[in-house]
């Protein structure tokens, strides 16, 4: 009886997890909004603990959302993306880049102009990935009538292969509610908390520069004797340390209009914008290592200075702007580079930078004014300033590689791999260290004799993390910085130097195979690979992946990592690897129309996702299953297996029944 049911728990497992999935439901709607243009909305709920990623995903993660509209040409022209409902945004340390998703809901609008009257629909395609423990890519073809002005669905005939019922098209007007916007996801909320104290700690940082820290006592001092009150005084500081923040707060505001928190997601993903970013943090960081001075018009100055003089709120406030465009030599590349790296969050980051940044640059001038016996306590202006100002030079230049390697991984033409971006991290560090010890002098340094303690401590600190850093050209993960340098698999030696991992050689490596994760030599199609087992008398273990797919890099950097299960798969099996997400195009003469979905098969993932769908009624991904080399199932298939052993136990009890 014991066995007999667990003969059924395995049996209903395998049947759930086998089927077909598809846990994005759709409804859409269209809204004439005028004589040539017209409004599309598409609701999707999301099922479970399942997430559907966002169109704004960066390059190199998962699968981002995709509208095709098939008859566009020379009959409308969609107006820039659709607009998306709100998104979680989260590191994903596998791939190295965040990547943005809806859970349970999601919501898109996305206005037409018609530019032929006589276009009777618009037929729009839907491509987009869904995961949870495994990664399934998917597609919605939907038909708006212009004509009626109603929507259908045209139900995917992969839902046919999975619940195997009849298939029904209903005109659906009603929407999904929309997720209250209002309710910002504690991720989210993280996010521009760091950006909070990442800009706070900046002013701090701009404080200490010698454009600004010498203004203090001098700002200070003006408020002290030109009021007739000390209550006086210290409201009029209050004012000024105010408008230091109104200023900031509304260049944040401006970029967030300008651009939109849509068009800055999409900016953070474009190789032009990194590579412009770049140049421009180079700029920043010669400026602050003394190549020369960025700096205003001094007009721009002289013209605020006047309207400084008419006292008053106004007054003040014109004052709080002088401080700004006669230190912008100093806070000018800082703030440009917030802006910069809060730009690439989208939202409200730029705002809560700015925020940030003013609140550390204005509340000494606020305090200081409360309480002027401070300024007895205050160090004199002198060498260590510009010190500050080179030491945030380098750590701009380090910045700057960060988007140049955004702009490489996009491209993925391996210029600025893994081990070239660690050394250059590690000659600048090193380099900033060796300038701490007073062993480099730059243009406005001035001549010392002995370094300070403060000085000595911080350049133990940078010494300490050059060192941390060197580790990595020879494979240390480097979890202090993850997300800074590209992943571990974007490396020349993506298992690291000396790791004790072989190779094989091309000379090793069959027709139709490559090197694979860890070396183990892997057949990237099926009949090749089938073939090899066959030759050698070997099973196969059948890997259906995704270029895209999460869970399939954990199972690879995890789990096949391990000695008892990389022996197994680099000796006892023959691993066929088939990516569903391939993009590649079959030859003309190999595309075909699926038996299954009734879709037109062109590129190689269709193929192979068509292929798992019809022999095994399953479109998730990791998917294995181990085979004996006539094709024949040999235990029964499974996905995502963290647990080293019970994946190991899997591999083995396939093995052994082909061995028998």
């Amino acid at each position: 009886m014991r066995n007999f049911l667990t003969f059924l728990v395995l049996l209903i497992a395998s049947i759930g997890f086998s089927q077909v999935q598809d846990p994005v439901k759709w409804k859409s709607s269209i809204q004439k909004i005028s004589d040539t243009e017209y409004q599309i909305k598409l609701d999707a709920t999301i099922e479970g603990e399942w997430h559907m990623y966002s169109q704004f995903t960066p390059d190199g993660g998962p699968l981002p959302l995709e509208f095709i509209y098939n008859n566009a040409e020379g009959n409308f022209e969609p107006q820039g993306k659709a607009k998306e409902s709100e998104y979680t945004k989260k590191f994903n340390d596998v791939f190295g880049v965040d990547e943005y998703y809806f859970a349970k809901q999601a919501s898109f609008t996305h206005n037409i102009k018609i530019t032929n009257a006589n276009v009777k629909n618009i037929q729009l395609e839907v491509f987009y990935q869904a995961c949870i423990d495994m990664c399934i890519n998917q597609n919605k073809y939907f038909v708006f009538d212009l004509a009626t002005v109603t929507s259908k669905e045209v139900q995917n005939f992969e839902d046919v292969a999975a619940v195997g019922s009849d298939v029904k098209t209903d005109s659906l007007a009603k929407t999904a509610p929309i997720a209250d916007a209002k309710k910002v996801d504690k991720t989210e909320q993280k996010g521009l908390l760091s950006i909070f104290i990442i800009a706070f700690f900046s002013g701090f940082a701009a404080l200490l520069t010698p454009c600004v820290f010498p203004m203090i006592p001098m700002t200070v001092s003006f408020f002290t004797k030109q009021s007739k009150s000390k209550a006086k005084g210290i409201k009029n500081a209050i004012i000024y340390g105010l408008s230091i923040i109104i200023i900031y707060v509304l260049l944040g505001f401006i970029v967030t209009k300008i651009f939109g928190a849509d068009a800055l997601n999409a900016l953070s993903t474009n190789v032009w914008f990194n590579i412009i970013f770049f140049v421009i943090l180079i700029v920043f960081a010669s400026s602050f290592l003394g190549a020369f001075e960025i700096m205003l018009p001094n007009s721009w100055a002289n013209k605020v200075d006047k309207q400084a003089d008419r006292g008053g709120f106004l007054g003040i406030f014109f004052m709080a702007l002088a401080l700004a465009i006669v230190s912008f030599s100093c806070t000018g590349p800082i703030v440009g580079t917030l802006l910069v790296e809060a730009a690439s969050k989208g939202g409200l980051a730029p705002l809560i930078g700015m925020f940030g940044f003013s609140l550390a640059l204005a509340l000494p001038f606020m305090l200081f004014a409360m309480f002027p016996g401070w300024l007895n306590s205050m160090p004199r202006s002198g060498g260590w300033m510009n010190t500050v100002k080179v030491s945030l030079g380098f750590l701009e230049l380090a910045l700057a590689f960060k988007f140049l390697s955004n702009a490489d991984l996009v491209l993925q033409k391996h210029w600025l791999q893994r081990e070239i971006f660690l050394a250059i991290w590690i000659t600048i560090f090193a380099a900033w260290a060796i300038y701490l010890f007073g062993k480099i002098q730059l243009p406005h340094d001035s001549k010392i004799d002995k370094i300070s303690v403060g000085r000595l401590f911080m350049a133990l600190l940078v010494s300490t993390f050059t060192i941390y850093l060197v580790p990595g050209l020879w494979g240390a993960p480097l979890k202090l910085i993850s997300g800074f340098p590209p992943p571990m698999t974007y490396a020349e030696s993506p298992n690291g130097i000396g790791g004790g991992t072989v190779v094989a050689s091309t000379t090793d490596i069959p027709d139709g195979a490559k090197s694979g994760p860890h070396g183990i030599v892997a057949f990237l199609d099926y009949e090749k690979g089938m073939a090899y087992a066959k030759e050698n008398n070997k099973p196969v273990l059948l890997d259906f992946t995704g270029f895209a797919c999460v869970n399939c890099r954990k199972m690879e950097d995890y789990v096949w990592s391990e000695t008892q299960i990389l022996n197994i798969l680099q000796n006892d099996v023959v691993l066929i690897s088939l990516y569903v997400d391939d993009k590649k195009e079959l030859p003309e003469a190999e595309q075909y129309v699926s038996k299954t979905t009734g879709k037109k098969i062109k590129t190689i993932g269709n193929k192979w996702s068509d292929f798992q769908i019809e022999k095994y009624q399953a479109n998730a991904q990791p998917y294995y299953i181990v085979l004996d080399n006539e094709g024949n199932s040999l235990n029964t298939p499974v996905g995502y297996t963290p647990e080293v052993s019970e994946y190991e136990t899997w591999l083995k009890e396939g093995i052994t029944k082909y061995s028998k």
